[in-house]
This record gives C-alpha cells, sequence and structure tokens, in this order.
C-alpha cells in the first residue's frame, strides 16, 4: 500500500536526526525531510504554505490562530526550547545596569511577535517590574536591513511598535546607541561584552535559577500541520507526533551513552546527569500535559503583548487527536 508523500521543513537538531536519515519513519508517511534554518522555513511557511508540514515559531503559529481561513494546526512537539536571559543584549552607551533600567528606553526586536521577545517581555514583567509598555519597540533586519513582520498585528494602543530605517540593522543602531537595548534569538554581530553586553552577563546562574522558581523550560517552536492537508488526512497527526517522540527518545539515549561521547561537548555526561537530577528525565518534554504550566504562561504572555485576541488554554493550540495519549 502506497504512503502519503509530505514535505516537512525543520532545522537538523539531534532530536529530530532519526525522521532526517529515515530510521524513523511515521506510519503511513513517506517524508521528504528539508533541512532548513528556521528563518527561511519560518518566513516560507507563514507566507506562502509552502511545506505540508514544517517547525514553526510558537508565537506566529499563535498569532495565525486569529486569522481567518486558519491554515495551520500544531501537534505538541517543542524542537526549540531555550531560557532567554541571555538574550537580552544592551548598549554600554545606554546606562543600562539592571532590568528596571530599560524602563523609558528604546528596544530592538526584529519583530515584535517572535517568541524569544514574548518570553523576554514577559519574564521581564513578571520576575523584574519592567511592565511590556513601558518602552518603545523598534522592528526590523537584525543583521539584514529590511526585514518585515511575517503577519499583519493589530496591537493595543498602549503598546508602542515601529520599524527602523530600511537601510539600518538592529545590530548596528545597538552598537552605535541609536536603540539602547535588543531582545533577540541570535545573538548580534556587534556583541563584544565592551560596546554591547548582555543584561545578565552571568545568564547561567540567572536561568538556572529561573527554573527552580518556576520550574519552566520555555518552548519556542512547534511543529504545524497545514489545516487542509490534515483535514484531508486527519491520522497523520497522531503518526508525525509518535516518530517525533521516537526520534527524541533515541537522542535521549544517545546523550546517556558513557562508552563515547555522542556529541562535542566535553563534560556532556556531568552535563546531562544535572540536568536530569534539576529537571528529571523527560526535560525536553512533549505533549500538553507535561508542559502546561509553561505553556499557560506563554499564551498569558503572548495575549498580555496584544498578540492574542483572548487567552487561549494550551488545548486550543493542537489537533485534538494528540491531546490524549493511546494505552494498553
Amino acid at each position: 500500500m502506497s504512503k502519503l508523500k509530505l514535505t516537512m521543513a525543520c532545522w537538523n537538531y539531534d532530536r529530530t536526526r532519526a525522521l532526517q536519515d529515515g530510521s524513523v519513519q511515521p506510519d503511513g508517511i513517506d517524508l521528504n525531510y528539508l533541512d532548513l534554518m528556521v528563518e527561511e522555513t519560518f518566513f516560507r511557511m507563514v507566507r506562502h504554505q509552502e511545506f505540508d508540514v514544517a517547525e514553526m515559531s510558537l508565537s506566529s503559529y499563535t498569532v495565525s490562530l486569529f486569522k481567518d481561513p486558519r491554515r495551520f494546526i500544531a501537534i505538541p512537539v517543542f524542537p526549540s526550547r531555550f531560557f532567554r536571559h541571555s538574550c537580552i543584549y544592551v548598549s554600554a552607551k545606554s546606562g543600562i545596569r539592571e532590568p528596571k533600567d530599560l524602563i523609558g528606553k528604546k528596544i530592538g526586536v526584529p519583530e515584535y511577535q517572535m517568541t524569544a521577545p514574548v518570553w523576554i517581555r514577559g519574564i521581564l514583567s513578571d520576575h523584574y517590574g519592567v511592565p511590556l509598555d513601558s518602552v518603545t519597540y523598534y522592528t526590523g533586519g537584525e543583521e539584514e536591513p529590511g526585514r518585515p513582520e511575517k503577519q499583519s498585528l493589530d496591537l493595543p494602543s498602549n503598546i508602542k511598535v515601529q520599524a527602523i530605517p530600511h537601510d539600518k540593522t538592529l545590530s548596528q543602531m545597538l552598537r552605535d546607541g541609536e536603540i539602547d537595548a535588543l531582545h533577540t534569538a541570535r545573538m548580534p554581530s556587534t556583541y563584544d561584552g565592551k560596546t554591547v553586553l548582555r543584561l545578565f552577563e552571568n545568564y547561567g546562574e540567572v536561568e538556572r535559577e529561573y527554573y527552580r522558581q518556576t520550574k519552566i523550560f520555555p518552548t519556542m517552536h512547534t511543529i504545524a500541520i497545514k489545516r487542509e492537508v490534515y483535514e484531508q488526512n486527519r491520522w497523520i497527526a497522531q503518526s508525525l507526533y509518535k516518530a517525533f517522540v521516537e526520534a527524541q527518545r533515541r537522542t535521549y539515549h544517545d546523550l546517556r551513552e558513557t562508552a563515547a561521547l555522542k556529541a562535542m561537548v566535553p563534560f556532556l555526561n556531568w552535563e546531562i546527569d544535572q540536568t536530569i537530577k534539576e529537571m528529571g528525565n523527560d526535560y525536553w518534554a512533549y505533549g500538553v500535559e507535561n508542559n502546561v504550566k509553561t505553556l499557560e504562561t506563554f499564551l498569558r504572555y503572548h495575549y498580555e503583548a496584544g498578540l492574542s485576541k483572548r487567552l487561549l488554554k494550551p488545548e486550543e493550540l493542537f489537533a485534538p487527536e494528540v491531546l490524549e495519549t493511546f494505552k494498553i
């Protein structure tokens, strides 16, 4: 019996590599895995729906749920998770020394709706007393001029967002002091620890303490399916989910290998032991049940940022077929 041919765009993560090399195959699916950088995948999927399945910014996906028609449906797989305290950069010319110094400043973001800044704004508000509407956000290309928002936004009047000049980049403006800080996913090329610094240079300690206090490991990306493909073959949500879980299980096993290091991290075994001690065996959890608090927090931040028209519940994000786990 022939399999359903689907094309999926996703970066080449260790946790998805078994899908990329074909050693794990989703039931009933002939998967064509395109290894593309996340920015390209997001742009092509959101703007043109080029792929049947794609890694997608969790924020962009959530924004899309308020568009008509709704073009995507997701499964609760999170190929990217990231603590973002390390991703707040400041200009040495800004005088910013602590989080509250951000109030009233000019803050760069490649896109206002990016997932990383959604988390950063929420964390700064919840934990450091920096209201998200206490600054002005400047959007545009971080390293290349002219980056637009992927989707049109209709924001509340108290949130101030404006585009930078088309011939400038956020990275250069941060170095030159034209913006005071930058919330981003990628380290800017102008970061040198002198003219451009991190707000939290001791971010490792800060992020670990954040996890100890909240038990949140922020979700960045999810896996989205074109809704028309899903509606014609609703079984693929469960099939893809199972395959992602199996690919991840193999990576968990590889990272616990002691005969030889499977990743180029000299103290890998110690790092994994410490991670499991602090976060448990399933420290990169998929599924809704294992991520309720994290997803609820993200959705609240998304709503408070004016990106969601109402406060969603975690289960509203995902295909209903993957909300329950089959048991014998």
